[in-house]
């Protein structure tokens, strides 16, 4: 259950308690709930759900659209073919989605968790499947309480079929990402084979993967759910460093709904020192991380906007005005005014656009060609008869396009550089081609032992494609 770890009172120390550092509170029964944030949900995260879910299937080119196709080293998505030398890349982009949270939390708190989060979109998923096969929050109690029957068996047996088939989709989808969809699919149907044994043409290391994120999926979204959020995410640990007075988040309006308390009907509460909270405990029960909003600002509330939609619910079929439980700031329930512009919200913005802009420039002029020059140390350099002094290079010219390419090599410093033993080759699409050069020049025209000297090749087809590198040119002394 968890560690107990003694906390003296400020009494003289005479009585010690206990605090749980984790202690699970059982399954989480959650109430079905509709309404504006919930819609907001859906039309914001079946695109991405389907996007996940369909863009291994589409193709260009004649491949996915999006491959990482690790043993051949390309990342494919979409037109744009990608390779290990662009990981740079990869971690601006992961630089760019870090700030970008960042910016997204100051401004309206933990949305990314309660809209967009894969932990919170599984869970609702598997949520929706518990109603569906178990029914809403009470008949799910009373279910869990009855002995073991047909019903029961029946509905326990489906909902947990839809989990795996949920699971099985998702891991199957996840590893179509580094492997063609397809082919893998394929490979899980069975067949009988000649010896009369039921096979599968997959394989092992994608049966593994798949049937890995399969169970993994299974298990956090159908049983660890709100615990994730809660002892494993680290997001819930430093957002608040990022908040501030005047961030938009889920709180729950103390001034309005105190005195909390049931009412009759038609009952003038407000006379009897009541506030417009019935104490229904609808937010309570819809809450999927199992916190109760109306004790404060709390690190678990990931800002999924349920108990909004519940108690907007409850006020309107009291007559009640909406909104006692709303998203708003600190500074609005205090003061009556959010602060938007404020030095914090503009510096994010100002970086995130920063660094979205240099990305998109330098993906649009990337080059699909790299060249590395390597000066071979174990050569000497020497003079030949007609008084010209040679350098011997290794020159990798890797090939990032989807196409052959035939590369046109020169060099250039101050003097009259000339390549020696050089011929133009085609290079395959994903060809790295290494070959040895030899670099000549006057030795009158050398003004010192070391000289910088310039490499460029360009494609014949596609004057455009072009890649330079610097080297180190050596000649006798003066």
């Amino acid at each position: 259950m968890g560690e107990k770890i003694p906390v003296t009172e400020d009494n003289g120390g005479d009585n010690v308690r206990y605090r749980m550092l984790y202690d699970s509170a059982g399954r989480v029964y959650t109430r079905k709930v509709s309404g504006f944030f919930q819609r907001v949900r859906r039309y914001t995260g079946l695109p991405l759900l389907l996007g996940f879910v369909l863009m291994p299937w589409f193709m260009i080119d004649g491949r996915p659209a999006m491959l990482f196709d690790l043993p051949e080293r390309k990342f494919h998505i979409l037109w744009m073919t990608f390779w290990p030398q662009d990981g740079m890349l990869l971690a601006w982009l992961l630089i760019i989605a870090a700030f970008t949270l960042f910016t997204v939390t100051v401004l309206v708190g933990r949305v990314w968790c309660g809209f967009t989060c894969p932990q919170t979109v599984w869970t609702l998923m598997f949520i929706w499947a518990e109603h569906f096969c178990e029914g809403d929050r009470n008949k799910m109690i009373k279910l869990d309480k009855q002995g073991w029957n047909t019903e029961k068996i029946l509905r326990k047996g489906s909902k947990h079929f839809l989990w795996l088939l949920i699971a099985f989709v998702t891991g199957i989808t996840f590893v179509g990402y580094f492997t063609p969809v397809r082919e893998l699919l394929l490979g899980f149907i069975p067949s009988v084979g000649s010896s009369g044994f039921v096979t599968f043409d997959v394989h092992p290391a994608a049966a593994f993967w798949t049937l890995f994120f399969t169970g993994m999926t299974y298990m956090n979204a159908g049983w660890l759910r709100e615990q994730v959020c809660k002892y494993m995410c680290p997001y819930a640990r430093f957002q608040s460093v990022m908040y501030d007075t005047d961030t938009l988040a889920v709180h729950y309006d103390r001034e309005r709904g105190e005195a909390r308390g049931p009412r009759k009907a038609h009952e003038d509460y407000k006379a009897a020192g009541k506030g417009d909270c019935i104490d229904c405990s609808w937010c309570v029960q819809v809450c999927p991380v199992d916190i109760d909003i109306r004790e404060g600002l709390q690190y678990e509330c990931i800002n999924c906007g349920l108990c909004v939609d519940a108690c907007n619910q409850v006020m309107d079929k009291m007559g009640y005005e909406r909104g006692l439980i709303r998203f708003t700031s600190e500074d609005q329930l205090a003061n009556g005014a959010t602060h938007f512009l404020r030095p914090r919200l503009f510096g994010y913005s100002f970086a995130v656009l920063a660094m979205i802009l240099a990305f998109i420039y330098v993906v649009g002029t990337r080059q699909p060609l790299s060249v590395d020059v390597i000066r071979d140390r174990g050569a000497n350099m020497y003079r030949i008869t007609n008084g010209n002094v040679q350098n011997v290079y290794t020159v990798k010219i890797n090939n990032m396009d989807e196409r052959p390419h035939t590369y046109d090599i020169s060099v250039s410093g101050d003097g009259d550089f000339t390549l020696r033993g050089y011929r133009a080759l085609q290079i395959e699409a994903g060809e790295v081609f290494t070959l040895p050069v030899r670099v000549s020049v006057p030795r009158e025209q050398l003004t010192s032992s070391k000289s910088t000297i310039r490499f460029t090749v360009v494609s014949s087809e596609d004057a455009g494609i072009t890649a330079e590198e610097e080297t180190t040119f050596i000649g006798p002394s003066r």
